[in-house]
């Protein structure tokens, strides 16, 4: 294979693998973005349980008042109901006992309401804690896994700079220019080589002239498609080469 051909390849092959190494890294944080914002939502639903289960303990302890309020003004009215001098308001007595005894029952009542949402708003938020603290190991374990495969991309993408650095100076200025134009302009993806195999580009699937297949499969210079305009280099069959080697 021409050598310049086989630079080019080489190189085609590092900003493949440094293409990728790139993207890795730019993935790496918006994977834990996302994850940190699942972990967020979760926080604030933790947070409305907490506020739900302090609601509903204020409005417990505001009809424990209430009941208490309600006993008091029972027993004053009782101490009244004795001083009564008429029957009406003996009754007047017993009928404002009677409303704030019947007060009490509905006190009672919404307390022992409260008290059955108390129970399942208290087990959910201990069951949210327990996730939340479990989902926060997780992410952290996440975040420092990333962490570390993030440096060692950076690390292998710096290793793999330098090599590619060292493959361009080899290249013949024009060679390279035209690598770096063809990548940068037409194939982002790093597609710049093609192989061309049974009289086919094998990126665009054209047929190429036979005289200029045979000069391919020559490699004495570069050449390319006359289609797709990717450098193709030719490999040939292993029995070919093992022929070759034999003969």
């Amino acid at each position: 294979m021409n050598k310049d051909l086989g630079s080019a390849l080489r190189l085609q092959v590092l900003d493949l693998r440094m293409s990728e190494l790139q993207r890795e890294i730019a993935t790496l944080p918006k994977q834990i973005a996302q994850i940190e914002k699942a972990l967020e939502a979760h926080n604030k639903r933790l947070e409305l349980d907490k506020a739900a289960l302090a609601a509903n303990q204020r409005d417990r302890k505001k009809l424990d008042t209430d009941i208490t309020s309600h006993q008091q003004k029972i027993s004053k009215l009782r101490d009244q109901m004795l001083g009564a001098k008429t029957n009406d308001q003996y009754r007047a007595f017993q009928n404002e006992i009677e409303f704030a005894e019947a007060s009490i029952r509905k006190c009672e009542d919404q307390i022992l309401e409260l008290m059955g949402a108390s129970e399942s708003l208290d087990q959910n938020v201990k069951k949210a804690e327990a996730a939340l603290a479990q989902e926060r190991k997780v992410v952290e374990a996440q975040k420092a896994k990333a962490k570390t495969r993030t440096d060692a991309d950076q690390q292998e993408l710096k290793k793999l700079g330098a090599e590619r650095a060292e493959v361009a100076k080899t290249l013949p200025a024009d060679v390279l220019t035209i690598y770096d134009r063809l990548r940068t302009r037409y194939y982002k993806n790093g597609d710049v080589i093609a192989q061309a195999k049974d009289g086919l580009c094998q990126m665009c699937m054209m047929a190429l002239r036979p005289q200029f297949y045979q000069e391919v499969k020559l490699s004495t210079t570069i050449n390319f498609c006359e289609n797709c305009r990717r450098i193709l280099y030719y490999e040939a069959p292993a029995e070919d080469v093992e022929a070759q080697m034999n003969g």
